[in-house]
């Protein structure tokens, strides 16, 4: 790795973070490099699923790849990094955590952290400041074997009651020198690590702004209409090298799906980006075109024509 004081580039973060996952035992998909993609790659290890984004600078992160990254950890269940380095022309902090339209995005370091020592960041960047997120439940168990009541504690904190009984039911978070304040009253160690890799929960207004992506194709569009009306449940992308995830609920099996174009460049290393990636996150890779001149080996391919005439889910997992 870099030493301290260099500044790496983007290919430079980017084949650390790999390194790092690997020496921590995640299995890896191929890197995408056939266009610009909102993830670089995606890292499992047991239950752990994660797409990851390497970009140097947290102020240059567009909405558009956050927005694909929060699309694919829904699909999959899993979660999403940026790794970043700097903040226009300074460091940003390790041991911190960082969002970015509602992904995670944290420095080198503290994923050498994470993934090694075992515990996430202890302070997440917020608006107006650096907070942390206080073990509630250990606070009143050592305010009640000391026999101090709420009041007490609250009034040496310099706190109203009020707050901290939002600390103590984890309903509030603190600042880091109100947890230093607590540490020294409790004589405990008060803040508890962040979860990089416990997925964050979408909200409905997320949701329903995923199904309202309109596609410009317009045999993109049939197919995702076909598929919900199988029960599947779809997700377009737009900056991925594929076109859309759907999962059944009826069997579980999830579809990478992506529209084969004739002369499409650099199709053959797309078509392995997409096997790849199947593979990590345990999904069907599937094609589908308007061509009759495309041929692929490594993946199912499904003229329009013969797609038109599926009738339903199983006539579709016939195929494959």
């Amino acid at each position: 790795m870099t030493s301290a004081g260099e500044e790496m580039n983007r290919t430079e973060i980017l084949d650390n973070v790999e390194s790092l996952f690997e020496d921590a035992g995640f299995h890896l998909s191929r890197r995408c490099c056939t266009k610009p993609h909102c993830f670089d790659f995606v890292a499992r290890r047991e239950d752990n699923l994660l797409f990851t984004k390497v970009q140097t600078n947290i102020g240059n992160i567009y909405e558009k790849d956050a927005y694909g990254l929060t699309t694919l950890s829904d699909a999959f269940h899993a979660t999403s990094l940026f790794i970043c380095e700097k903040t226009r022309n300074k460091p940003i902090e390790d041991d911190t955590l960082y969002m970015r339209y509602g992904v995670r995005a944290i420095t080198l370091r503290t994923l050498e952290d994470a993934l090694f020592q075992g515990f996430g960041p202890l302070i997440e960047a917020g608006p107006g400041g650096y907070y942390v997120k206080l073990d509630g439940e250990a606070m009143r168990k050592e305010r009640l074997e000391n026999g101090l009541s709420m009041g007490k504690v609250a009034e040496v904190l310099g706190v109203s009651r009020r707050t901290l009984y939002g600390y103590e039911r984890g309903l509030a978070k603190a600042s880091v020198l109100t947890s230093y304040k607590l540490a020294s009253i409790l004589g405990i160690p008060v803040v508890e690590p962040l979860d990089l890799f416990q997925p964050i929960a979408k909200t409905e207004g997320f949701l329903a702004t995923a199904r309202r992506i309109i596609s410009e194709s317009r045999f993109l569009r049939f197919i995702i209409e076909k598929l919900r009306q199988f029960n599947f449940t779809v997700f377009q992308l737009r900056r991925a090298p594929f076109d859309f995830v759907a999962r059944s609920p009826m069997n579980g099996v999830t579809l990478i799906g992506a529209i084969a174009y004739e002369e499409e460049d650099n199709f053959a290393i797309k078509t392995e980006e997409i096997v790849s990636i199947s593979k990590v996150v345990g999904a069907q890779p599937i094609y589908l075109t308007d061509s009759d001149n495309i041929f692929v080996d490594s993946i199912p391919l499904i003229q329009r024509e013969d797609f038109k005439k599926i009738k339903c889910c199983e006539d579709l997992m016939a195929r494959f």
